[in-house]
């Protein structure tokens, strides 16, 4: 498993199906980046001023992220996103 540094968290990424309103599923469609992610592991956050200052996120959480931010990852054949927590811009409720 992935264990993050410093201020970064990594993403599972969440696919988002594109649907018409008739429950049609376009998959020829060029899509962009997703900007929402599942908190899979968070790091211990970074030193300011001498202090550790934590990351205010948890395992589990749904988050929205800056489009084209972090670094695409894979282990064990899966895909993630290691990116830094000033990029994730909300927690989704």
């Amino acid at each position: 498993m992935l264990k993050p540094l410093h201020d970064y968290v990594v993403l599972e990424k969440v696919k988002e199906e594109e649907k018409t309103e008739s429950g049609i599923i376009l998959t020829d469609k060029p899509k962009e980046q997703p900007s929402r992610g599942i908190v899979v592991a968070v790091g211990p956050g970074k030193q300011e001023d001498g202090k550790l200052v934590k990351i205010d996120l948890k395992k589990g959480q749904e988050v929205i992220f800056k489009k084209y931010s972090g670094t695409d990852i894979e282990d064990n054949k899966k895909d993630y996103l290691l990116i830094k927590a000033e990029d994730i811009l909300a927690v989704v409720e």
